[in-house]
């Protein structure tokens, strides 16, 4: 009987950073796009987060923490977004560059 058929191909953006090297079942271009991809998405969410430093404050702004961290969370996402379209494009860059060094070693 063929089990390896019933195991769903392991897709490298649904595991944590952590467990993304050491899985045996990814393939190394597949770390290097999603290390890639993570790695723009951090940069995005402080790009994102010092945009926001500019906003001009008005007295309908609300400035509690419940706000901060729903601000925190709604840049999070957004970056993950962008980060995940693949329409920002460092990610892509980044994952040539990388592959292209792997190939060399």
């Amino acid at each position: 009987m063929d089990i390896s058929s019933i195991q769903p191909h392991v897709q490298a953006s649904d595991m944590p950073l952590e467990e993304l090297a050491g899985n045996p079942k990814l393939s190394e271009a597949e770390k290097v796009g999603e290390l890639s991809r993570q790695f723009e998405a951090v940069l995005l969410r402080q790009i994102l987060g010092e945009a926001q430093k500019t906003v001009i404050k008005s007295k309908y702004s609300d400035d509690s923490v419940a706000s901060g961290i729903y601000r925190d969370m709604t840049t999070s996402q957004l970056a993950d977004s962008i980060s995940k379209s693949g329409s920002f494009g460092l990610a892509q860059s980044l994952k040539q560059q990388l592959v292209r060094q792997l190939k060399k070693t």
